[in-house]
């Protein structure tokens, strides 16, 4: 059983995933689903194979077996092309955005909107960001300065801003929270909770497991490229998650 049968279809669906490299499986028959409005963990050591399995979603890497369902239907994803044809978009620990440039610019790298006169829209494409931000996240003001002169939390909002403005249903985060202070981590936990209640799925990848009880719905527990299982957050302790990182021992919650 994966998920909850009472939430209609799954945002993703991703069955019986395998990947190997070099004749080693990194991710072995695994399955992982995603609705809309939650938020699902996936936890494990590095090496476990979370972040490869994610890469699947993303169009990084290429599955060798196992099938991907977007909205109930079968797809292929090639390529990050393909993923964001799907609106799927990944916000990576680097952010990739780009120092030099101000919340705009960022928003609009490589997409940027020209005017009917064939020039770049700069005052239209500023009230865009505006408008993104106020929505996100009202407390930002920092709209003319190059985003190396942000803190960590604004420029993890103005990496979601852009997945979103450009109509991300699906988002995955590499570890949002990390690296970032006490009030940081809110202000990205305050930002998942809208992008929850908005009606976005995101998987979150991470390490700490503090963060995936404030930050998740579920989390899936994957070891040694296997899943180990799935557990309700608010169904299990820190240790019954420890259990199954380090032990691969699964709760009676699990399923």
């Amino acid at each position: 059983m994966t998920g909850n049968p009472n939430k209609g279809t799954p945002l993703v669906e991703m069955r019986d995933i395998s990947i190997a490299f070099g004749g080693i499986k990194a991710v072995d028959h695994v399955t992982v689903d995603l609705y809309p409005g939650e938020v699902v963990g996936l936890l494990g050591h590095n090496g476990a194979g979370k972040s490869t399995l994610i890469k699947c979603l993303s169009g990084a890497y290429h599955k060798d077996a196992g099938e991907i369902l977007i909205n109930g239907e079968k797809v292929e994803i090639d390529s990050p092309r393909d993923a964001r044809k799907y609106n799927i978009e990944t916000i990576y620990q680097t952010l990739a955005l780009a120092d030099n440039l101000d919340a705009a610019s960022n928003l609009f790298l490589g997409r940027e909107l020209v005017s009917s006169s064939g020039f770049l829209d700069d005052t239209r494409m500023e009230a865009e960001t505006r408008k993104i931000m106020g929505r996100l996240n009202p407390n930002f003001r920092k709209f003319n300065v190059p985003v190396s002169a942000l803190s960590g939390g604004q420029r993890q909002s103005v990496a979601i801003a852009r997945a979103v403005y450009f109509n991300a249903k699906i988002l995955i985060m590499d570890e949002p929270t990390a690296a970032l202070g006490p009030h940081e981590t809110q202000m990205v936990a305050e930002l998942i909770q809208e992008l929850k209640a908005q009606g976005l799925g995101i998987f979150l990848i991470e390490h700490d497991i503090h963060a995936v009880m404030d930050l998740c719905d579920r989390a899936v527990v994957m070891k040694n490229g296997q899943r180990v299982g799935c557990v309700n957050v608010n169904e299990v302790t820190d240790d019954d998650i420890l259990g199954m990182i380090i032990a691969g021992k699964k709760p009676p919650q699990a399923y």
